[in-house]
């Protein structure tokens, strides 16, 4: 799907920005340039679609201002080869990206109404490389466990430990840790040594809800 020329400019601007912020990865920035995210958010904040902040989409549930989305991708150095995980498929914006950047996407969301929308649109465009699963992100997806990277879009309060066990030898978790206000972006990087923890950035996230998570989602 093409853009109307009145969103041209501003995803334009969006990408340059991102670029300012420290986003170096080429394939990132094409990813942004090749995806709508206009078509990602509810029609009433679609004139915000690139503006480099979050959006609600439902449910409780937001989409990641652009930026954090760069960053998740970024720092996980996708070489198009990858099997990923993707924890959280919110609105599918982060699903589509991640469907150009890596070989397979496999993806869970704990809100059927969302999953579904984000999986009829995510046809709508063609996307045939990602397998979804509604239930507890918190758990995984060991049925196609090891994955090279797995990545959680929400606020964990303590690191979820079946999801460090998913990950293949050389392969990157990228989880929020802490509170409900703030957490710590972690990457998590298993090594024939073992485990290896690096926190990278600060981070603000809606809380990861499961048995490895918060038991509930909290005040809206």
């Amino acid at each position: 799907m093409t853009l109307g020329p009145d969103l041209r400019g501003p995803r334009r601007r969006l990408i340059e920005a991102l670029g300012t912020q420290g986003i170096r990865d080429l394939s990132v920035l094409k990813a942004f340039d090749e995806v709508p995210r206009h078509l990602f958010v509810p029609t009433g904040v679609r004139h915000r679609a690139y503006e480099d902040a979050p959006l609600p989409i439902g449910a409780g549930q937001t989409i990641s201002q652009p930026y954090v989305h760069a960053l998740y991708l970024q720092l996980l150095r996708l070489g198009g080869g990858e099997r990923v995980l993707e924890i959280g498929t919110g609105s599918g914006f982060q699903t589509a990206l991640l469907a150009r950047l890596s070989s397979q996407v496999f993806t869970v969301e704990r809100v059927r109404p969302l999953l579904d929308t984000a999986r009829r649109l995510l046809d709508e465009l063609g996307v045939r490389n990602v397998s979804y699963l509604c239930g507890d992100g918190t758990l995984g997806w060991r049925d196609f466990a090891p994955f090279d990277a797995i990545l959680v879009g929400a606020g964990a309060p303590s690191m979820p430990m079946p999801l460090v066990e998913q990950l293949a030898m050389g392969g990157r978790l990228l989880v929020p840790v802490g509170d409900r206000e703030k957490q710590a972006l972690w990457m998590v990087t298993r090594t024939p040594t073992g485990v290896r923890q690096e926190a990278v950035a600060d981070m603000r996230f809606v809380p990861l809800v499961g048995s490895h998570g918060w038991l509930e989602p909290g005040p809206a």
